[in-house]
């Protein structure tokens, strides 16, 4: 049984992680909205509330390994692989590329999920995609909590969301936002730098 989208969205808004502004998205798309799931996850039992609902869709897939990309998507993987009783790694970005780090590996033939908090292009999950197949494990499945490209993001393998909504987005030259002169602020991870 799914998680009523009303449900999601009133936990975002409950916790004040659904934002209204002008947001530079990792994808380097404009929106006025954005999904800040750090804010939900902050409280373990929304964390696990939203995970199960993830964790229940894939239990049939005998998935071995849970990876999410840095940051916004580790405590959903987290989260997710525990409920499923599986392992939990993530992947970083080293000079660019999404990578494996800090000794996490995987085998030839590992059954892998690939845990996201939002989509919006995609990006992301496909370079975690990449990086687990030139590793040689198998990716079974990817999961999010949040598709906010309406179900227009499109992986090569099921992909299943829990809550799926179309937000505007727009590229930087033709953000109507800009246009208006607020600045974009940049509220998501991609330009943090690890250690």
């Amino acid at each position: 049984m799914s998680i009523p989208k009303e449900k999601i969205i009133s936990l975002f808004k409950e916790t004040g992680a659904l934002l209204e502004g002008h947001f530079l998205l990792t994808s380097g798309l404009h929106s006025g909205t954005y999904f800040q799931c750090a804010k939900v996850f902050q409280y373990p039992r929304h964390a696990e509330t939203l995970c199960r609902h993830l964790a229940d869709h894939f239990r049939s897939e005998r998935i071995d390994t849970v990876v999410s990309p840095a940051v916004g998507g580790i405590v959903a993987g987290q989260e997710t692989a525990r409920l499923l009783g599986v392992r939990s790694i993530f992947t970083e970005r080293a000079e660019g590329k999404m990578t494996l780090r800090r000794g996490f590996e995987v085998r030839p033939g590992e059954r892998i999920l690939v845990i996201e908090d939002v989509t919006t292009t995609g990006g992301s999950v496909k370079e975690v995609i990449a990086a687990m197949r030139d590793a040689g494990a198998e990716v079974i499945a990817v999961g999010a909590v949040v598709d906010r490209s309406g179900g227009n993001v499109r992986f090569d393998v099921p992909y299943h969301s829990l809550l799926r909504l179309e937000v505007a987005v727009y590229p930087p030259e033709s953000c109507p936002l800009c246009a208006l002169g607020t600045p974009a602020v940049k509220p998501g991870s991609r330009g943090l730098k690890s250690g």
